[in-house]
């Protein structure tokens, strides 16, 4: 018979948390993403008067402020189809503290790296595409992390880069008083 102390039931709640993950989302045309965007705002300011109306409104009032709003969240249901039939989600995982140690390891400064930062903790230009094929839930391939660094527009590369680096810095703790 296995004794089950406190900590053993603590410690199978902290090794069953997933790690933090990181979304990333690219639409081919700005035009959906701003009809979508906007959509959101139009759907949740419609949302947010109709709950700020005071019990006694009016019928017709009242009425007419909940078509607006399942109107405004109709407009907000076509626009999210379009959108997320325009767009690529790329999604981003935590790597375990040694992984990351050792991805780093593998991909030190240069002295041009050095000299420029004297923080600088790896080479950037061979550290990101590594770190991005190695977070990437989708299972994105070293080489087209590779050529996405080579091809894609300065700030979608960023966006990209930033999705796999800052997941490596999302904590899950609270360290507060209750």
């Amino acid at each position: 018979m296995t004794s089950t102390t406190a900590w053993d039931a603590i410690q199978q709640r902290l090794d069953a948390m997933p790690k933090p993950t990181q979304v990333l989302r690219l639409c081919s045309d700005p035009a959906i993403r701003d009809r979508y965007q906007k959509a959101k705002q139009a759907a949740q300011r419609a949302e947010d008067y109709l709950k700020s109306l005071p019990k006694d409104t009016d019928k017709d009032a009242l009425a007419l402020v909940r078509k607006q709003t399942r109107e405004a969240q109709a407009e907000l249901d076509q626009a999210r189809t379009e959108y997320e039939a325009n767009t690529v989600t790329l999604t981003f995982r935590a790597l375990e503290r040694g992984e990351l140690k050792t991805l780093i390891s593998e991909h030190p400064p240069t002295e041009e790296d050095e000299e420029e930062d004297s923080a600088a903790e790896f080479h950037l230009e061979t550290f990101a595409p590594a770190l991005i094929a190695a977070a990437s839930v989708d299972g994105m391939p070293l080489e087209y992390a590779q050529h996405a660094m080579q091809t894609w527009a300065l700030e979608d590369w960023r966006a990209l880069w930033g999705a796999a680096w800052s997941v490596q810095q999302k904590r899950r703790s609270d360290l507060g008083k209750d």
